[in-house]
């Protein structure tokens, strides 16, 4: 065990902060996790229990607080806050930081108005920052409950080690990896193409498209993260492809049911309105073609969901521009 690494603050207590704060108490750290709403933080001491995570006992030794100064006091910090307002979440921390805490991004996404993944839009508000990030095929209910999952934690090698080590239990298995980039690539992408793949199971297309719709997804994943300089390992690993086939293939997946309702003729707005489950992949469709244009990756797939996430492309056409394409090697 690490000794500086003995608590673990985890901020923001949806359904994956409050499951990496009960991961983290599972692996014998002291954890605390910070509420941003009153009402949930209320609702959580009197019951010990999550609405985000409905029947699953929070331990009254996991410290809970709505005080982001006292929260910030853990030896590392773990960001559960969703990837759209990440950059303002971290710059208000800077004032508060102690020198060398690590803090390990634990969102998934790519902001929509610079076209940063989750990792530069740290670096941007933190430069000095010692950044990791922890991503992977990890259902938030199934890691609460103690499920084996498997993911990665990306930092430098030395603090990625320390990390594993403090968050690694019999449950909970992380791998190290040097590579933030192929990391934070394919933890945002792959919720575009759960929707794209949702799309395709409400329309009721077949097994047949799915597939060549996972396959050929990511093929784009792997053009796109080559350009930007991940290591296909990476994202032929847990936080790539094993994130992609999981997201893109459950029912359990926010943006892979999202894609279904679409499928079946669900209006956009109506799936988006307040108290919806939140789909990231749709804030995440534009910036994800943006930034491939960018780089000029040729993405078609990300390309017809973004226009069809924005109303520019109806249903129907969607699947009839992907499949006259003009016929090339694979």
């Amino acid at each position: 065990m690490p000794e500086s690494f003995s608590h673990i603050a985890v901020l923001g207590a949806g359904a994956w902060g409050t499951a990496l704060a009960l991961a983290a108490h599972a692996a014998g750290r002291q954890a605390s996790l910070w509420v941003r709403e009153e009402d949930v933080l209320a609702d959580m001491r009197a019951g010990r229990e999550n609405r985000f995570l409905p029947g699953i006992p929070v331990p009254k030794e996991l410290r809970l607080t709505g005080d982001l100064k006292e929260a910030i006091e853990g030896d590392v910090l773990l960001l559960a806050v969703p990837a759209q307002v990440l950059l303002g979440f971290a710059q208000s921390l800077k004032p508060h930081l102690a020198d060398d805490q690590p803090l390990v991004i634990c969102a998934k996404g790519i902001a929509r108005d610079s076209g940063k993944l989750v990792t530069e839009v740290v670096a941007q508000a933190l430069p000095d920052a010692r950044l990791a990030i922890l991503s992977g095929p990890s259902f938030a209910r199934d890691v609460a409950r103690g499920l084996p999952t498997a993911v990665t934690i990306a930092a430098k090698a030395g603090l990625a080690a320390e990390l594993q080590a403090a968050l690694g239990s019999a449950a909970f298995r992380p791998y190290a990896s040097d590579d933030l980039t192929g990391v934070a690539l394919g933890g945002a992408a792959k919720n575009v193409y759960a929707i794209a793949c949702g799309v395709v199971e409400g329309m009721g297309l077949g097994e047949n498209a799915r597939a060549a719709l996972l396959a050929r997804s990511f093929a784009e994943l792997a053009r796109l993260g080559e350009s930007l300089g991940a290591r296909r390992e990476t994202l032929m690993g847990l936080s790539g492809l094993g994130d992609l086939v999981l997201t893109a293939t459950s029912p359990s997946s926010r943006n892979f049911s999202f894609g279904v309702q679409l499928g079946k003729g669900a209006d956009v707005a109506a799936l988006r309105a307040p108290g919806r489950p939140l789909a990231e992949g749709v804030e995440t469709a534009p910036a994800l073609v943006a930034r491939a244009r960018v780089t000029g990756v040729d993405m078609p797939i990300a390309e017809a969901m973004a226009d069809l996430l924005s109303g520019a492309l109806p249903l129907g056409e969607a699947v009839q521009r992907l499949m006259s394409r003009k016929l090339t090697i694979e």
